[in-house]
């Protein structure tokens, strides 16, 4: 398989990492002359299996890459164990694929309580916990857990640019709040109140929380619709954001509603709850989006689109782009470590990426992760749904 100009590109972003010609090969567990064995974990049942698109995605994009000769020469394997969300069976399936697997690193392993059921073990250790799809800061720190890294914007980024926001746009709203009962809820809350300062008494006018296992969040937004809230703050997964706006639309709840970016999706969240119902939304996005047509002519969207269409033609496109750029990252601090396939070298590259620009990333949105800062990218830009598409505001913001 021939390797794509923008691909061809990509492998040069990661700047300051490449290995010294010459050096003999230095392999930890997992790796030999053909192969780099990692892992991770990823919630294939219960309650939110639909995030496992991800590993999908990711099994798909090292197949292609496998296909084509692989990194440096070796085939990469992606042990993926489902999780089902617990962090209980996260630490239990990490420990396999740790103790019995004999994988180099944990990579990519989703959600925000599990990767911090396991995050103290793997430092312990000194197992890299790279690149995982976690926004709590808790997992941004370099000197109690030196070999984790995200790939996520941290809870504390995003939701300040959302108060931000509204402190510009809105600074009388009064906001209800819908939270997630776990570390991604409380985080995302906390966040926010916080990134609204001394205004946050006057404009959270209420909150309710609800237990991933619930069926259904109608009781907390007829709750919620009580306080008088003319703004409504989801601090959620995708089923209940998608539950929310459709029953705050059902009761005739004329309520802005603010998105986290990973409950954004058209396919997976808007559609469900009603096009009209979610018309106005407004979120924060640092990719490209399949159904956004000023993309159309993009080589970075062709070339996922060509991906695809030719490895993953089962799984929605819309909701893959992520997954995709996930990925890519992947492969490429890989490829970075060269033949010192060590567990400490993997952590100094995976620490050591500086002003990447993914092909599906907006324009301006670039990927730095240093050993004093653990988290991928602390920027994006506003948008709002117009019924049909989310249509991009401003410049880029954050910090």
């Amino acid at each position: 398989m021939i390797r794509t100009p923008i691909a061809a590109a990509l492998s040069l972003l990661i700047v300051g990492l490449s290995p010294v010609a010459g050096t003999d090969r230095k392999y930890g567990p997992g790796v030999s002359d053909t192969e780099i064995r990692i892992g991770q974990t990823a919630p294939y049942s219960g309650p939110i299996s639909s995030l496992s698109r991800f590993s999908r995605i990711e099994t798909a994009y090292l197949k292609m890459i496998n296909a084509a000769g692989g990194i440096n020469g070796r085939k990469v394997t992606l042990i993926s164990l489902d999780d089902a969300f617990s962090p209980a069976k996260t630490v239990q399936q990490t420990r396999k694929l740790v103790e019995d697997d004999d994988v180099l690193a944990i990579v990519g392993s989703i959600g925000t309580p599990t990767n911090l059921a396991v995050a103290k073990y793997l430092n312990s250790k000194q197992v890299p916990q790279i690149l995982l799809l976690a926004s709590t800061p808790k997992l941004d720190d370099p000197e109690n857990l030196p070999w984790t890294t995200t790939f996520m914007m941290p809870q504390p980024v995003e939701t300040r640019i959302y108060a931000e926001y509204l402190l510009k746009t809105k600074p009388d709203a009064k906001v209800a709040v819908i939270y997630q009962n776990d570390d991604l809820g409380k985080g995302n809350l906390a966040s926010f109140k916080a990134a609204l300062g001394s205004k946050a008494s006057t404009m959270v006018v209420a909150e309710a929380a609800y237990d991933i296992a619930e069926p259904t969040v109608d009781s907390q937004i007829l709750a919620l619709r009580a306080s008088g809230a003319d703004t409504l703050f989801h601090a959620s997964n995708a089923r209940f954001a998608a539950q929310s706006i459709r029953k705050a639309h059902e009761i005739g709840w004329k309520v802005q509603h603010v998105l986290l970016s990973g409950v954004s999706s058209i396919s997976a969240v808007l559609r469900p709850a009603g096009l009209v119902a979610s018309t106005g939304a407004v979120s924060a996005f640092w990719l490209k989006t399949s159904e956004d047509p000023m993309w159309d002519d993009d080589a970075g969207m062709r070339e996922f689109r060509a991906f695809m269409q030719r490895w993953a033609p089962n799984d929605d496109i819309e909701e893959s782009i992520f997954p995709y750029a996930t990925a890519q990252i992947i492969v490429e601090v890989l490829k970075k470590c060269g033949d010192d396939l060590s567990r400490e070298n993997l952590i100094r590259q995976a620490t050591n990426i500086r002003e990447v620009q993914l092909p599906t990333f907006l324009p301006g949105l670039t990927i730095n992760v240093s050993p004093s800062r653990r988290i991928g990218w602390t920027k994006a830009r506003m948008a709002r749904f117009d019924g049909t598409r989310w249509v991009l505001l401003d410049d880029v913001v954050g910090n």
